[in-house]
């Protein structure tokens, strides 16, 4: 029989749901009302007689028919409505502290954003703020209980992680300093996403079972080898035993892929041989090094059995910022911070790549703003000569494709982002229709964030790779791989195949702030995954081959 608690939560949860739909206010105000009442009620509703059920103070006509109509079937039909046309990330947002319904309606209706990852990046991006009723302090607080919902999940970005991997290995080492401890597992092979952090260790398993338990953790699963835990981070951990003779091959048995090992042993004769290092195992079979980065693919240890090996890139060999924003559009800093913050970090150039104008909710600039803004980026060029600033947009790419502004406007930047950032719910064909028609407009220098994908929060809109790469092998565009954290796209499992048809990839940060010139760090480590050299990057390139790069981009354009 369904109680007084649930039937106050189903009207004020169609309460709610009335505000966001913007629908009748004063029936909205009611059902609140109802819910208050009921919840107090010292009886339950089930044991009333129906007709007494009308003479509850609050309880009006149609209320009591509702009520009435819950006790008989045990649902709502009116909310199973507003429920079934009310996406799924939007009544997930009703859970989140500080966002009300009213908030909610203008981030749905306004932002256009409907799920919690999308309202974090959003937050991340500095977006809220430029609507009424949202203020730094409250977009914070916003972002800061998302997160911690988030971390409910179990599951993190690498970024998330980094710090919490760095304070327990540093506990281990204090804690158990005649032991050997080795991080292993997706952490040490750089995947995007990190659902354990597991690590190799020649300490007793009964040892590190007394150590965090001790210390708060809830055991979750124990071998005769293998001990996992859970803390208050939600974050599972967990440890390999082995002997130390063993160490170096478990450690990497442990971080590398099934594919790659089956190859490996194919090949190899595994042995017991006291290993000095990851480093000797690879000698001992006459082969160079295979970072662990790189132990995916079985294709790795034929390129290292030809000693052909990739030099891959390097998180120091990142040149140039390409792709950032700044107040003009949604970011925190005026172009001259973010141009002088890349001066002290030894950075050669800048690109500013603010939103245009038909991304409305990030304050996207029209045609007179992008004047008034290349007249900037002009003195300041002169001001802080050598270095130099690059005019630049990340235009939309509409609906049927096309590229925001008239060629003469378009013809004003150094060089192009195009990207999707509307109507992400299309099919395959229209995203590759969307696509394709960008990539062919002879403007478009670098496909941005190729998916749309936000990790653990969107999936992306569904396309061909194999035919995107093509099509930017074809018109000379460059691949952006997104180097924000909850983005990395292009996603690196499709950055060889790029490769393969001579496709420059950029890594590129979206910055937002200064801070934002961060991630360009986790977009190397993913690209390192795909054997990326910095001289198939453009964000690698020196000011003065980025020069010739423009300069061959503006041919296309003629």
């Amino acid at each position: 029989m369904i109680d007084n608690y649930t039937i106050a939560d189903n009207f004020s949860l169609l309460s709610k749901l009335m505000d966001i739909h913007n629908d009748n206010s004063f029936k909205a105000k009611s059902y609140s009302s109802a819910a208050f009442t009921i919840e107090k009620l010292p009886m339950q509703l089930f044991e009333l007689p129906i007709d007494k059920i009308f003479t509850i103070k609050g309880i009006g006509e149609t209320t009591g028919k509702k009520i009435i109509e819950q006790l008989q079937t045990g649902q709502l039909t009116i909310l199973n409505e507003y429920i079934s046309k009310t996406p799924p990330g939007i009544l997930e947002m009703l859970t989140i502290k500080g966002i009300g319904p009213k908030k909610i309606a203008t981030i749905w209706k306004e932002l256009e954003i409907e799920t919690l990852g999308e309202l974090l990046y959003a937050c991340n991006e500095n977006r809220l703020t430029l609507y009424k009723g949202f203020g730094e302090k409250t977009q914070q607080n916003i972002k800061e209980a998302i997160e911690f919902y988030f971390s409910t999940s179990g599951i993190f970005l690498y970024q998330q992680v980094e710090s919490y991997t760095k304070s327990v290995e540093e506990g281990l080492y204090y804690q158990f300093s005649n032991y050997q401890f080795a991080i292993t597992g997706s952490f040490k092979q750089q995947f995007e996403t990190i659902e354990k952090l597991e690590w190799i260790t020649t300490c007793p398993l009964n040892k590190l079972h007394s150590f965090f338990t001790e210390n708060n953790f809830t055991l979750i699963n124990e071998t005769e080898n293998y001990i996992s835990l859970k803390g208050k981070e939600n974050l599972l951990i967990g440890f390999f035993y082995t002997n130390p003779a063993n160490f170096y091959w478990e450690l990497f048995a442990t971080s590398s892929s099934d594919i790659f090992l089956k190859k490996w042993n194919s090949i190899f004769v595994s042995s017991s041989k006291n290993y000095t290092s990851e480093e000797d195992i690879f000698s001992s079979n006459h082969l160079p090094f295979i970072p662990s980065y790189l132990r995916e693919t079985e294709t790795i240890i034929d390129k290292a059995l030809q000693n052909n090996l990739p030099e891959i890139i390097l998180p120091n060999e990142i040149k140039g910022i390409i792709h950032s924003h700044s107040k003009w559009s949604d970011g925190v800093c005026s172009v001259e911070e973010m141009a002088k913050a890349c001066i002290e970090r030894g950075v050669e150039y800048l690109v500013i790549s603010d939103h245009s104008k038909s991304a409305f909710y990030a304050n996207g600039l029209n045609e007179e703003r992008i004047i008034a803004q290349h007249e900037e980026i002009d003195i300041l060029n002169k001001k802080l000569n050598p270095f130099k600033i690059y005019k630049s947009i990340e235009s939309d790419i509409l609906n049927d494709g096309s590229l925001d502004y008239n060629n003469t406007i378009l013809n004003s930047f150094d060089i192009i982002i195009a990207s999707i950032h509307s109507n992400l719910k299309m099919s395959e064909d229209k995203a590759m229709m969307r696509l394709l028609k960008a990539i062919e407009n002879p403007f478009t220098s670098i496909i941005g964030h190729m998916t749309g994908r936000l990790l653990l929060s969107r999936k992306g809109y569904p396309i061909d790779h194999k035919k995107i790469i093509d099509a930017c092998a074809a018109n000379d565009v460059v691949i952006e791989l997104n180097a924000h954290p909850r983005r990395l796209d292009i996603d690196w499992r499709w950055i060889d195949y790029a490769l393969t048809k001579n496709v420059l990839i950029s890594i590129n940060p979206d910055a937002h702030s200064i801070d934002g010139f961060d991630d360009c760090r986790f977009g190397v480590l993913v690209a390192q995954k795909a054997g990326l050299t910095k001289e198939k990057n453009l964000s690698s390139f020196s000011i003065t081959d980025f020069e010739k790069f423009l300069l061959q981009q503006k041919t296309k354009r003629k």
